[in-house]
């Protein structure tokens, strides 16, 4: 029996007269648009149970995922991994240097609130520096982006000195091709996710430079609650986005559903397992 006689070619030709059927039914105007949605919805739903039919269908395998070496996610993996294979130096004494990059800033101190991470490989800030011209092709045409974002970091927590001590911090950096830096800090923030980034959605604030007090949205940030120094922030005006017993609440509960990195070698490995979901 041939391919073009065998038993499903009666559903086969089925199947085309039932399309066709379709085609004439839906070609009225009178067809609403949530009914033409609907429709479309499903017909993509049909569409992708045909495509996973043929692979089916093919004698040879297809690969679950495709290495691409230009996507951005992938390139921002490896540029975390470049930055946390950089050595660490004190906070405090970060000289100046041409480049824009990423950094990572690091904490060893006896803040009751972040033992779980005090000397530990996970950071408690990342961050990028852009580029101070767009498609810069040198470190000096980037300008001291990065060694400046770091100094203005420096003095916010210098200013903490009820709460923190300038000497418990360190850092990482790493200058990066123009173009790069939104990827990889991308990715640093989804694998360390660090309770000073906004993204963590906790201790928010350290980046910010003034609120207007007389402005009924600004609130003062958690980082400012926590770590009161910065004269802006103490304005009596301002209310607090958070009170420090909530800020407690929501590390507590961040760590146990976060562990920390409490190695290099415990960061390799979580590389290495998500690259092979990659």
């Amino acid at each position: 029996m041939s391919a073009k006689s065998g038993p499903s070619t009666s559903i086969i030709e089925e199947f085309r007269q039932t399309l066709r059927r379709l085609v004439v039914e839906t070609d009225k105007p009178a067809l609403k648009t949530l009914a033409r949605k609907a429709l479309e919805s499903e017909i993509r739903g049909i569409m992708e149970e045909l495509g996973d039919f043929l692979t089916d269908l093919d004698p040879i395998g297809q690969p679950k995922s495709v290495f691409d070496p230009g996507n951005p996610k992938i390139v921002g993996r490896f540029i975390s991994l470049a930055l946390v294979a950089q050595p660490r130096h004190p906070l405090s004494e970060v000289a100046r240097f041409y480049g824009s990059g990423v950094y990572a800033i690091y904490y060893k101190g006896e803040f009751p609130l972040y033992a779980p991470l005090s000397r530990q490989e996970t950071p408690i800030y990342v961050g990028q520096a852009a580029p101070q011209v767009n498609n810069a092709k040198t470190p000096m045409e980037q300008g001291d982006r990065l060694c400046r974002r770091l100094d203005d970091h420096r003095k916010n927590i210098g200013k903490a000195t009820s709460t923190l001590n300038l000497d418990d911090f360190e850092c990482r950096a790493l200058v990066v091709q123009s173009g790069w830096e939104t990827a990889a800090e991308d990715y640093l923030i989804h694998l360390f996710r660090p309770i000073w980034n906004s993204e963590t959605g906790i201790l928010y604030g350290l980046g910010k430079h003034g609120d207007a007090a007389d402005t009924r949205a600004n609130k003062r940030s958690p980082w400012d609650t926590l770590h009161p120094g910065r004269a802006w922030a103490a304005d009596e005006r301002l209310v607090d986005s958070k009170t420090p017993q909530h800020i407690a609440d929501e590390l507590r509960t961040h760590f146990t559903t976060h562990p920390v990195f409490p190695d290099l070698e415990a960061v390799l490995q979580n590389f290495m397992e998500e690259l092979r979901q990659a």
